[in-house]
C-alpha cells in the first residue's frame, strides 16, 4: 500500500491531469471555461469568489514554498525555523479558513438559486467535495499537529518526498512516516488534481497569452459637437439635405 500510494499514485494522477487536458482541449475548448453564472446572481459571487480565489492563491503559494523551497534556502534568506512555522501556522491557517468561508459560500449560492443550481454539473458537485475536503483536511493536519511554540516539520519528511518525485525514485518511506491526517490531505489532493481536466477548475491552466500579441483594436469616436445637437424628431429615416 505504502509503494501505491507514495510511489505510484502521484505519476497516475499526473497522466491523469495531462492527457486530460489534452482531451479537453481537443475535444472541449468551448467548455474550457468556468462557465460563469454571474448574470443569475452577482451580488453573493461578488464576495465569495474573491475570498475563494485569494485564499486558494495564498494557499498553492504555501504549499509550493513549503514542499519544493529547502529549509536551508529560507534560512539563507533570513527565515529561521520558528518564524517560518509561525508564518506557516498563522499565515496558511489563515488563508485556508479563507478559501473555505469562499467555497462555502459559493455552495450556498448555487444550492440557493435554482438557475445556478441547474447550471451545475455532477463532475462540478464532485470537485467541491474534494476541494472542500483537501482544504479541510490540510488545516486538520496543521492544527492538530502544531503550536505557536512548535510544530510537525513536514520540510523533513514530506517535502523531501515531493521533490524525490521528479528523480523518478520517490521515497515512499519518508511518507509513511508522516502523520496520518498529511497522509489523509495528501491523497485527497491528489484525488482533486485528477479531476481538474473534468470540471469548471481546468481554466487555472488558462492564460490569454494572445492579448499581448494582438493588434489594437480601432474605435471610431463620436463628434463630441454633435452629442445633443439632433433635434426631437420622431425616430425614423434621418433626412437628406439635396
Amino acid at each position: 500500500m505504502t509503494v501505491l500510494l507514495w510511489g505510484a499514485l502521484p505519476y497516475i494522477v499526473f497522466v491523469l491531469l495531462v492527457t486530460g487536458l489534452l482531451w479537453r482541449y481537443h475535444y472541449d475548448q468551448f467548455g474550457w471555461t468556468t462557465r460563469s453564472s454571474e448574470v443569475y446572481e452577482s451580488k453573493l459571487l461578488a464576495v465569495a469568489s474573491p475570498m475563494f480565489h485569494y485564499g486558494i492563491l495564498f494557499v498553492l503559494a504555501g504549499h509550493i514554498m513549503g514542499l519544493f523551497v529547502p529549509a536551508s534556502w529560507t534560512n539563507a534568506l533570513g527565515l529561521g525555523e520558528h518564524a517560518y512555522h509561525l508564518l506557516s501556522l498563522y499565515g496558511g491557517g489563515a488563508a485556508g479558513l479563507l478559501a473555505i468561508a469562499g467555497i462555502l459560500m459559493l455552495v450556498y449560492r448555487r444550492r440557493t438559486n435554482a438557475p445556478v443550481f441547474r447550471a451545475t454539473t455532477a463532475n462540478d458537485k464532485l470537485m467541491y467535495v474534494f476541494l472542500l475536503g483537501a482544504i479541510a483536511a490540510g488545516l486538520v493536519a496543521k492544527f492538530t499537529h502544531s503550536t505557536p511554540s512548535h510544530g510537525y516539520d513536514y520540510r523533513t519528511t514530506i517535502a523531501p518526498w515531493a521533490r524525490s518525485l521528479f528523480t523518478l525514485s520517490p521515497d515512499t518511506a519518508l511518507m509513511a512516516e508522516a502523520p496520518l491526517a498529511y497522509r489523509v490531505h495528501a491523497v485527497i489532493g491528489m484525488v482533486l488534481f485528477a479531476l481538474i481536466p473534468f470540471t469548471r477548475l481546468v481554466h487555472m491552466f488558462s492564460a490569454p497569452l494572445q492579448y499581448l500579441f494582438r493588434p489594437y483594436i480601432v474605435y471610431r469616436a463620436r463628434d463630441p459637437r454633435r452629442l445633443g445637437a439632433r433635434p426631437k424628431e420622431p425616430r425614423g429615416w434621418e433626412r437628406v439635405d439635396t
